[in-house]
């Protein structure tokens, strides 16, 4: 069976004379079975560069995307409505994305129009009920208001009104719980978990909270300035990570102890010990400069992606980036 989305050696350099690599040859997949994969890193480690290209916002520098076999760039006008109706996006801002002049029941209004989704008002008019109660809202406290009127959760959850509307395969959600409080975080993130069991949507949940990733399970891939470090399911990865800047992220995450105090460093480093040409050069592990455990031969050649040996102390599927194994 096909991938329903293919990311093959995926490169993204932004600038000329001072080149910033933001996507450094990146692969990975979404199978075509309903899953849940989350991308995880920290500011600036290409989460939001990798959903854009994926969505088809900008042209990748190399690498290719493949949806359903597809390449996302063809020019194909047919298959390029396909790809939009099946491939849904939830931004950060909750607010941005509206437009302040019309109601909330426009933003359903113009799918249901775009797609044919209904064969007249009162059919449209029914099905954007159906969707606002899907996803915890009620329909005559949202329709007849102004984006400014609703809650940053219930912006967030009227895009996922949307979404419902167009049954999509795949919904690339870029921080989306980040501008919304904590008491309404778990309600979204459940709606997306109904989304992948009840209807079949994927979900590829980008994120820095990993909290939120451990909420949802399925697959994790931890990205770190560009590259991918580690990935494997979720929960695994979390309780045993492998690679040395996924144990310094996860034991970075403060606990609700407040006998316990948070005294992880994720700057921490030999960077004073090296060469500025060493810290420079991309071709090496780029966590070498604040790994704990660096060697010498991290320096000398970029470390590849693949599977645990078989003695690892981890028996699952895992992928890690580290001479260490």
């Amino acid at each position: 069976m096909r991938d329903l989305l293919l990311v093959e050696n995926l490169t993204q350099v932004f600038g000329g004379r001072n080149q910033t690599v933001a996507v450094d040859d990146v692969s990975f997949r979404i199978p075509a079975e309903p899953t849940i994969v989350n991308l995880v890193g920290e500011s600036g480690s290409g989460k939001s560069t990798i959903a854009r290209i994926i969505l088809g916002l900008l042209r990748p520098t190399a690498g290719r995307v493949l949806y359903d076999g597809t390449d996302i760039l063809t020019p194909d006008r047919g298959w390029n409505r396909i790809f939009r109706s099946e491939v849904q996006a939830v931004f950060q801002d909750p607010y941005s994305v509206y437009n302040p002049v019309y109601k909330a029941e426009r933003v359903l209004k113009l799918v249901i129009r775009k797609f044919g989704l209904a064969k007249n008002k009162s059919e449209a008019r029914v099905m954007m009920e159906e969707a606002l109660r899907a996803v915890d809202l009620r329909p005559e406290e949202v329709l007849d208001r102004h984006p400014h009127q609703l809650s940053g959760g219930q912006r967030q959850r009227l895009m996922l009104a949307r979404v419902y509307l167009m049954r999509p395969r795949l919904i690339i959600a870029d921080e989306p719980v980040s501008m919304i409080d904590a008491g309404m975080r778990a309600s979204f993130l459940n709606i997306l978990l109904d989304f992948r069991d009840t209807h079949g949507i994927s979900t590829l949940f980008i994120t820095h909270d990993l909290s939120t990733a451990m909420y949802l399970g399925g697959e994790i891939i931890v990205l770190y300035q560009g590259r991918i470090m580690e990935q494997g399911e979720t929960r695994g990865v979390m309780q045993a990570p492998q690679h040395p800047y996924a144990q310094l992220l996860i034991s970075s995450i403060p606990t609700p102890d407040p006998r316990r105090r948070w005294e992880e460093d994720l700057s921490t480093g030999p960077l004073a010990e090296i060469e500025l040409s060493a810290a420079m050069e991309r071709d090496r592990c780029l966590f070498a400069d604040r790994c704990p455990q660096v060697m010498e031969k991290c320096w000398g050649a970029r470390p590849t992606l693949g599977p645990l040996e078989a003695d690892a102390a981890v028996a699952d599927s895992r992928q890690v980036a580290c001479y260490l194994y």
